[in-house]
C-alpha cells in the first residue's frame, strides 16, 4: 500500500516567506515473520519487535526507579552500534540518547518510567500484557525496531531519547532540553499511546497543592479548635462547582482531586490538611490560576507544582489524526525541533491492571515511525513557523 501526503514548507533565505506544498510518498511494508522490506537489505522479524517489548516490561522501572531499564537500553544500543550518551538527571537515574555518526534531524522519543506497581509481561497471540506494554515501554521497541530499518535503508541522520519522570514532572526531558545536541534536531517525534492516530493538539496542565490550617483541640470541645479539614473540604466544594474554561477544539477544562491526607485521629481536631488537584487545561494557565485563587480567597495556601498550556503539534497530511487530553514530555522539550505525537496503543489501557498492546499496532507502529521520519528527513532545508513554549519549573 503506498500513501501520498502533503507537507507545508517555508523556505529558508527568503525575504519573503514562500510556502509550498510538497508531496511525499510513504509505502507501507507489512512485518510478517522473516519477510525482507524491499529495497532495504533487512530482514525483519517481528518476533524481535515483540521479545524486546517483553524485556522492557519486564524490567521494573516505576519513577524515579528507572536506573535498570536505562542500563539495559544502553547496553543493547551500543550493541546495536549506536553511539549512546547518558544524560544525568540525578544519582542512578539517567536519559538515553542514542545516534549514528550522522547529525540527528529527527529524533524519536518516548519514556522508561512508568507508573506502580510492575506488572510482568505475558502475551497471547494477539497482544502484550504488562506494565507499561503502551505507556511505553511497546512503543520504546517500535521505535528502535523503525530506526534500525532506516539504518538499513542508510538513513542515518535518525536519533533516539528515552527520558525519565514522564510519569511524574518531567525532570528527564528538562534535562535533555539543555542538552547541545537538541539544536541539531528539527522534528521531535514524541511516542505515547495514541491508537497510531497523529495528535495535533494536547490539553495542559496545572497541578497544585491546596494547603489548610487549623488548630488542634481535644474532639470532645470542638469549639477549642478549628478543623483544617473541614476548611479544606469547602474549599474543594467550591472549586467542583466551578464554572471553568472550555475550547471548541479541547473541549472542557477538568479538575481531578486526587489526593487528600490530614489529621492525626479520630479523637483529635485537625491542624493541617492538604489535597493535590491536577487541571487538565484549554486556554491559557494564568487564567485558570486566577479563577482557581479567587474561588480559594485565601482560605488555603495554594501551591504549585508544575504548570504549562495547551500544545498546537507539528502534523501532516495522510495520518488520521486525534486531539489528546493527556500532556507528554513535549513542553519540556521545546528545542528539540517541530514536535510530532503519535503512538500505538489506547491511553485507555495506560495505568490499568490490564494493560496491553496489540501486536498488530506495535507492526503498525514501525512502519509510522519510519515512514514519518524518512518523510521529514525530504524536507531538507526548511524551516517551519511557530515554537511551543517551555513548561514552567515544577
Amino acid at each position: 500500500m503506498v500513501v501520498f501526503f502533503r507537507v507545508a514548507v517555508h523556505h529558508r533565505g527568503t525575504k519573503n516567506t514562500k510556502v509550498t506544498q510538497r508531496k511525499l510518498k510513504l509505502r507501507y511494508y507489512p512485518l510478517h515473520k522473516s519477510e525482507p522490506v524491499p529495497g532495504s537489505g533487512l530482514t525483519t522479524n517481528p518476533m524481535d519487535l515483540f521479545e524486546l517489548t517483553k524485556k522492557l516490561i519486564d524490567i521494573p522501572s516505576v519513577t524515579g526507579d528507572e536506573q535498570a531499564a536505562g542500563e539495559f537500553l544502553s547496553a543493547h544500543l551500543e550493541s546495536l552500534g549506536y553511539k549512546v550518551e547518558r544524560q544525568e538527571v540525578e544519582k542512578d537515574r539517567f536519559n538515553v540518547f542514542a545516534t549514528t555518526a550522522a547529525p540527528p534531524r529527527v529524533v524519536l522519543s518516548t519514556h522508561m518510567d512508568t507508573v506502580p506497581p510492575h506488572i510482568a509481561a505475558s502475551e497471547n497471540d494477539e497482544v502484550i500484557y504488562g506494565r507499561g506494554a503502551c505507556d511505553a515501554k511497546g512503543i520504546i521497541a517500535a521505535q528502535i525496531t523503525a530506526a534500525e530499518q532506516l539504518r538499513a535503508e542508510g538513513v542515518n541522520e535518525v536519533g533516539l531519547l528515552f527520558t525519565v519522570d514522564e510519569e511524574a514532572g518531567s525532570e528527564g526531558a528538562r534535562i535533555a532540553n539543555a542538552h547541545p545536541p537538541a539544536s541539531e534536531c528539527e522534528y521531535l517525534i514524541n511516542g505515547e499511546p495514541t491508537d497510531n492516530k497523529l495528535a495535533s493538539a494536547t490539553k495542559g496542565s496545572l497541578r497544585l497543592t491546596l494547603n489548610a490550617r487549623g488548630r488542634s483541640a481535644h474532639s470532645a470541645y470542638p469549639e477549642q479548635g478549628d478543623s483544617a479539614i473541614e476548611k479544606l473540604l469547602d474549599v474543594l466544594q467550591d472549586i467542583r462547582d466551578c464554572q471553568w474554561p472550555s475550547d471548541a477544539l479541547l473541549g472542557e477544562t477538568t479538575c481531578n482531586i486526587g489526593v487528600i491526607s490530614g489529621g492525626t485521629r479520630a479523637n483529635v481536631i485537625p491542624a493541617e490538611a492538604s489535597a493535590v488537584l491536577q487541571l487538565r487545561l484549554v486556554n491559557d494557565a494564568n487564567a485558570v490560576k486566577s479563577i482557581l485563587e479567587m474561588v480559594v480567597a485565601g482560605r488555603a495556601e495554594v501551591e504549585y507544582l508544575s504548570v504549562h498550556d495547551p500544545i498546537r503539534l507539528f502534523t501532516v497530511g495522510g495520518f488520521e489524526q486525534c486531539v489528546v487530553r493527556f500532556t507528554t514530555d513535549i513542553p519540556y522539550l521545546s528545542r528539540w525541533g517541530q514536535p510530532l505525537l503519535i503512538g500505538p496503543g489506547s491511553i485507555f489501557q495506560a495505568h490499568t491492571d490490564g494493560e496491553y498492546i496489540s501486536k498488530r499496532e506495535l507492526r503498525e507502529a514501525v512502519t509510522l515511525y519510519a515512514g514519518l521520519a524518512r518523510s521529514l528527513l525530504a524536507t531538507a532545508g526548511v524551516t517551519h513557523a511557530g515554537e511551543i513554549a517551555e513548561g514552567a519549573p515544577r
